[in-house]
């Protein structure tokens, strides 16, 4: 449960790692965490993506029959969401491969890259969808079957709408990034779909133009979500986190009986778990059994009261030394700088919890 990491002087710094932690002591029998989520969310992709495809060939043989501008920029937008479907479900798949020696953290950063995919995928349905608005504007054509279109659309709002409560409300209860920026896509479907249904009474009253206009408001939509989506995908790609996570796995840890200080506290996402790093101050009189407990109390606090964290990585620093800006180098140490007679570490931090 606990590992001792030697320093090169021979003293013992603590680390206490989660590595071997027991899931299923915490679990009573219940699927693994890390299974239950991927599954889950296979499960929500699995229906979009029927959903979505329906959808999408609906729409196919209508614009077939009413040359709808709007309505192809809204199929194209569907079948392209459709199509990130598969990307996530192998991210989903690989997730639920056990860690093994060439990968000790797992696969999860497969999702972070199925995230990038959907944001390209986005942005090519956006550019796409553009350029036939923009040629239908320059080169009108007549559009019929004005009433199917209208029923349509509705029929494309509803459905994308049931596919983004499902996205979003899975995505946040497994801390998938990827599955809530495809939830948010699957939004703005519905809402170009409503876009398809203005652009239809338009042309009804007898503004032809709306149609291709409309098409050019869902495009702007699209670049809207692949912005939004993209800042959110490539921050945890780079391993930012929140503000908040921190502070939340700060406060979490100060809670702890014997705790005097953190610092050095640090978070990342891999796929939609989080690994977190802290020192914890104790007092110097304590034992090497007592500040082992202190840290196993701190491990178990951030995993249990801190959402989505997987691994709690915690080290331990006497009191006495906790202010120091450094720690002395063993002048014995082979391996180490002669040069330099001090090591930087993370000083006591003075940040309001």
């Amino acid at each position: 449960m606990a590992s001792h990491q030697k320093s090169h002087g021979g003293k013992l710094n603590h680390v206490h790692d989660h590595a071997g932690h027991d899931h299923a002591g915490h679990s009573h029998g219940v699927v693994d965490p890390s299974i239950a989520t991927s599954e889950r969310g296979l499960w929500a992709v699995k229906w979009s993506g029927i959903i979505l495809i329906t959808i999408a060939l609906v729409e196919l043989g209508v614009v077939a029959m009413s040359g709808s501008t709007a309505l192809l920029a809204d199929m194209i937008h569907n079948f392209g969401d459709a199509a990130t479907v598969i990307p996530l479900w192998i991210a989903f798949v690989l997730m639920r491969r056990t860690p093994r020696r060439g990968f000790s953290f797992g696969y999860g950063r497969v999702e972070d890259l199925a995230g990038v995919l959907i944001v390209g995928v986005l942005l090519s349905n956006a550019l796409f969808a553009g350029y036939e608005a923009v040629t239908r504007i320059v080169h009108p054509e007549p559009i019929t079957h004005l009433g199917i279109v209208a029923v349509t659309s509705l029929i494309s709002f509803v459905g994308n709408e049931t596919i983004a409560m499902l996205r979003i409300k899975v995505g946040r209860e497994i801390g998938s990034a990827a599955l809530i920026a495809d939830g948010q896509h699957a939004r703005v479907d519905g809402w170009a779909a409503l876009a398809v249904l203005a652009g239809a009474g338009g042309v009804w009253f007898g503004f032809p133009l709306a149609d291709p206009i409309m098409g050019l408001v869902i495009t702007a939509a699209i670049l809207g979500v692949v912005w939004t989506s993209a800042k959110t995908i490539f921050t945890r790609i780079l391993d930012g986190v929140e503000p908040s996570v921190i502070d939340d796995l700060r406060r979490a840890a100060t809670e702890v009986s014997g705790v005097r200080g953190v610092t050095d506290v640090k978070a990342r996402w891999i796929g939609h778990k989080l690994y977190a790093e802290a020192n914890v101050v104790v007092s110097a009189t304590l034992t090497v059994g007592e500040g082992h407990t202190i840290a196993a109390a701190v491990q178990h606090q951030l995993i249990r009261h801190v959402p989505h964290v997987e691994n709690a990585l915690i080290h331990v620093c006497p009191e006495d030394n906790a202010s120091a800006e450094h720690h002395v180098v063993d002048a014995e140490c082979a391996e180490c700088d002669p040069k330099r007679s001090e090591l930087h570490v993370g000083t006591l931090s003075t940040d309001p919890v």
